[in-house]
């Protein structure tokens, strides 16, 4: 058990960290709560960490309502200093562990965080980022956590600010969302719990990491919610790797995302014997092809529930449920959220039409941190405008039609064309470049560069890997292209934008 026993008071009004952990100290406090690659830890030994990670950001100078970046990888840490600083009143702010420095630089100054918490091995390029964009706070490690004594609870109310997650916007540059207390605990009780069916007997672990929406969820706020134990891995999620913790540590549920579903395929999976613990997957961040949801239920005898989610809803709120799943679909609204396509007119979409997804729920975000033009558009009258088309079919389940504008979704993770034209077009040899998404022989998303090259320069094998090396190294992994086709010119309408339309279809 922690110094005291959670709640301190009475009237303690909310705080979603003491939410998270009060119920499973009370009946549990001795059960397995966090496996990560350095050991277990039960509830109270979780809840200690908690307790001092908070009290020591305090002693370091945070004063409640601060923002406080965490450039994590997955482990206990993470965990702890996500609700440690949640319970004494600063919001925590979970980043990409594969950002640029310049990214980095930039979320620093765009938050007005006062402090960093960062992985020993993440700590140089956060620093080159933060030296860059002159960011004045205080970067700081784990283990600069340790020793503290605990703070007292800071109450609030379920509505009010509790973590921000940024999100890439169209302009390439991420935004913060920011959202209530209350919405972990809305996402548990409408899907984790009633869908999932997570219970305190179950392992989870979720490929997606803790600062993606999906993941924090899957590995935190599900698992935690019921007194189930949860498997965080800080390295890549590799086919293999993946494969070794689902059987190793005896998984029963597992979140992943519909790429790593279909490498996971491609390499050597094994048979259902080999996984006695598996019950259920579970699928988001981009729609699952149904080829692969059926091969993966022939070869493992799970279903993958399929599902659709934003990190502006904070989880999923539409999905197929266990036993009744229709694989090429995304499902039915979940519970407790409303859901409306409109047409290019506005008007609702009847059955089989074509439509732009309105999502409205509990665990909405309360906007986008400075961005009011983002805001008023994303966010319209209550509802939250997802900037994907769907269409219903004769059954009532929602179907996957591409994006209302030229986003792209990989790996589930946005990626803006913009952004990787920006850094094609800065390559010696190339005058022009347009971005696009092209399934590849899964049906998954993938970036694909349509290139025209300078009049000195000509295509070739050399230049697709060199190009493909250039921008590899100017942009997170899942943004590089995979695909690079030399065009003599690109499609423009009349005031010279490029038709990125004609290119998809092409």
């Amino acid at each position: 058990m922690t110094d005291r026993q959670w709640p301190e008071s009475a009237s303690a009004s909310y705080n979603a960290a003491v939410d998270l952990l009060a119920a499973n100290l009370a009946t549990r406090a001795d059960k397995i709560a966090v496996i990560d690659d350095d050991g277990a830890y039960t509830y109270a030994e979780v809840a200690r960490r908690v307790d001092r990670c908070g009290a020591a950001m305090l002693d370091r100078g945070a004063v409640a309502g601060d923002r406080v970046v965490l450039c994590l990888l997955d482990g206990v840490d993470l965990v702890a200093c996500f609700l440690g600083a949640i319970r004494i009143g600063l919001t925590p702010i979970p980043l990409n562990t594969l950002l640029t420095a310049d990214d980095y630089g930039y979320i620093l100054n765009d938050s007005g965080a006062t402090m960093t918490i960062v992985s020993p091995s993440l700590r140089d390029r956060l620093r080159d980022g933060a030296r860059a964009a002159g960011w004045p706070g205080l970067v700081a490690g784990p283990d600069d956590l340790r020793d503290a004594s605990p703070a007292q609870t800071h109450w609030t109310s379920p509505d009010t600010p509790a973590f921000w997650l940024y999100s890439s916007g169209s302009t390439g540059r991420p935004k913060g969302v920011i959202h209530r207390h209350g919405s972990l605990r809305d996402t548990a009780d409408l899907f984790g719990g009633p869908v999932l069916g997570i219970c305190a007997d179950d392992v989870v672990y979720s490929a997606a990491k803790l600062f993606f929406a999906y993941g924090l969820g899957n590995g935190l706020t599900f698992p935690f919610a019921v007194g189930a134990t949860v498997v965080l891995h800080a390295g890549r999620a590799t086919p293999e790797a993946v494969w070794d913790i689902l059987a190793r540590r005896g998984v029963t549920v597992f979140g992943g995302v519909p790429t790593l579903y279909a490498a996971m395929l491609s390499a050597d999976a094994p048979t259902r014997d080999a996984l006695p613990a598996l019950r259920l997957c579970v699928s988001a961040g981009e729609p699952l092809p149904q080829d692969i949801g059926a091969r993966w239920t022939a070869r493992t005898g799970t279903e993958i529930i399929d599902g659709v989610g934003s990190t502006e809803m904070l989880h999923v709120f539409v999905s197929n449920r266990p036993g009744a799943v229709r694989y090429g679909t995304s499902g039915v609204a979940v519970a407790g959220y409303e859901l409306k396509l409109l047409d290019e007119t506005g008007v609702g979409a009847a059955s089989g039409v074509l439509g732009e997804l309105y999502v409205r729920g509990p665990s909405a975000a309360l906007g986008y941190w400075n961005q009011p033009e983002k805001t008023a558009h994303a966010f319209v009258d209550g509802w939250v405008r997802t900037g994907d088309q769907y269409r219903r079919d004769d059954a009532g389940d929602y179907v996957f039609c591409g994006r209302a504008d030229d986003m792209l979704k990989v790996s589930g993770i946005w990626v803006s064309p913009a952004e990787v034209e920006s850094v094609l077009i800065t390559h010696p040899a190339v005058l022009e470049a347009a971005v696009v998404g092209a399934p590849d022989a899964d049906g998954l998303i993938k970036v694909k560069a349509y290139v025209v090259l300078r009049a000195d320069a000509a295509p070739s094998p050399a230049m697709v890997a060199d190009l493909r090396a250039f921008a590899k190294t100017r942009l997170t992994p899942h943004k590089y292209p995979r695909d690079i086709a030399f065009v003599a010119a690109l499609p423009k309408t009349a005031t010279g934008k490029i038709r990125r339309h004609v290119l998809r279809e092409g």
